[in-house]
This record gives C-alpha cells, structure tokens and sequence, in this order.
C-alpha cells in the first residue's frame, strides 16, 4: 500500500506510469521525499464548510509548499491517476485535476479518431 505524503489514509497503489525521477534512491518510494510530509495536513485539505476566501488563501500556501517539493510532477501523477477527489496534490486542486483529466480524455479521443483515419486512409 502506498501511504501519501500529507494524509494518515492508506490509498491502493496503482501501476503508475514511470515519471523521470532526479538523483534519488530508485527502490525509495517517491512520497518518502515529498516536503508535506514535513506540514501540517490540514493545509492540503479543506475543513468542512470553509469559508471561499479562507479556502483560496490555503490552497495557495499548499501550492507553495508543493512548488518547492522534489517530487512534485510524482505527486501530481499520483493525485491523477489514483484519482484524488480532494486536496491538494502535485500543486494542483481537486477541480484543477478534473480540468486535467477532462483535457487527456480529449486528447485520447482525438490521437484514438486520427488513428482511425490514418487506417482507414491507408486501406483505401
């Protein structure tokens, strides 16, 4: 079980795509450098009924935190393929992380509908 850095919940692991990883121990697990894990948790995630500025200026500081964290892009790659509904991972919030995850589908689809064409263009 991979435990993530910034939270006590235990979260399956998943056959990640391997991201480039920077003078660090290969067999190390990535969130073991992670810097949140040096943080307060309640900064990654959000009390229930946080007010929306108070929630805006938390979520800056976590992307702060994340911004000068090693393992940051492992992080994000976690948090998008897990996926992570809540907090912040990789320096990106939850609704970002849709935002992402919506914008791959569409790339799919278009790279899976010019294959199609290319076949179709190719056997013709």
């Amino acid at each position: 079980m991979l435990q993530p850095p910034h939270s006590s919940l235990q979260v399956a692991a998943v056959p990640a795509q391997r991201v480039p990883v920077r003078d660090r121990d290969q067999d190390a697990p990535w969130h073991t450098e992670a810097v949140c894990r040096r943080d307060e948790a309640g900064l990654f995630f959000a009390p229930s009924k946080e007010p929306t500025a108070a929630r805006l200026s938390r979520e800056e500081a976590a992307k702060r935190v994340c911004a000068r964290c090693p393992v940051m892009v492992e992080c994000r790659e976690h948090a998008l393929l897990q996926p992570e509904p809540y907090g912040v991972w990789g320096g990106l919030t939850a609704a970002e992380r849709r935002v992402v995850l919506a914008r791959r589908r569409r790339r799919d689809l278009e790279l899976q509908k010019a294959a199609r064409a290319a076949r179709i263009a190719q056997a013709g």
